[in-house]
């Protein structure tokens, strides 16, 4: 049976709005809230287009444009497929692995990286150690439902939290802190965007020079200790970050 007959999908033609947007806002929320879950299949698009009274044209570029947001996904022999909702995150300090988990996007992570470097100029100043002095670098691949989302560098200070690669597999890096008795108390963040380098394109599965989200950010326990100091790579086809603006008095 085809998913979307137990949608209420409705388009208004008097709306300056194109019905193609129209059409592909509402199965973007069907995605969002969990009304289509991953895996599910869309019925034929000539079916929908006939039941909205729609050109078939109108409702392949509403499904091409979720397609176009990584939401669905064509497959050849198989149909329209929803791969996964796009995770907004909202700014606040949570770590990614919490904030996929209450997303219901089922966190995976791969250490790539485990080991003791020379703090560089931009480190040191960032954890407040000497330049040169030993910290802590961790890279890892968080994934969801098997694919790539991002991309995360973490420093931190000598001797703060044992970092076994089973346990940073196994649960969020702030998981293990606040295990640890760390107290998390406030970050100092920078939210940007570039080009993938071959590097990241290819741990992320996406084409060179495609735009990564950016994020740097230095977190503090409620001592003003900085306990770490990440620098993150995410796909914007998978992510966002969600900002609540309040008007000053």
């Amino acid at each position: 049976m085809d998913p979307t007959v137990q949608l209420e999908l409705s388009v208004d033609r008097g709306s300056p709005v194109p019905l193609y947007f129209q059409l592909s806002q509402q199965l973007e929320s069907a995605v969002e809230h969990g009304v289509l879950t991953p895996g599910t299949l869309l019925g034929n698009e000539i079916e929908l287009a006939a039941r909205l009274g729609l050109s078939r044209p109108t409702v392949r570029q509403a499904i091409q444009s979720l397609v176009d947001k990584g939401m669905l996904v064509r497959r050849r022999g198989v149909g329209t497929q929803v791969v996964h909702s796009r995770v907004k995150r909202p700014l606040e300090l949570s770590s990614l692995y919490d904030d996929l988990e209450a997303a219901g996007q089922r966190p995976g992570t791969k250490v790539l990286v485990n080991t003791v470097v020379a703090a560089s100029a931009e480190v040191a100043g960032a954890l407040g150690v000497a330049e040169g002095g030993e910290v802590h670098r961790i890279e890892r691949l968080r994934l969801t439902h098997g694919e790539p989302m991002a991309y995360l560098c973490n420093y931190l200070p000598p001797g703060l939290l044992d970092l076994d690669t089973g346990r940073l597999e196994a649960t969020g890096l702030y998981r293990l802190m606040r295990a640890a008795g760390i107290t998390l108390h406030s970050a100092r963040q920078t939210i940007g965007a570039r080009a993938a380098t071959a590097g990241e394109a290819e741990r992320l599965d996406e084409g060179t020079g495609a735009p990564l989200l950016t994020m740097e950010r230095v977190t503090f326990d409620d001592t003003g200790r900085a306990v770490e100091f990440g620098t993150h790579t995410y796909r914007p086809s998978r992510y966002s970050f969600e900002f609540q603006l309040l008007v000053r008095s």
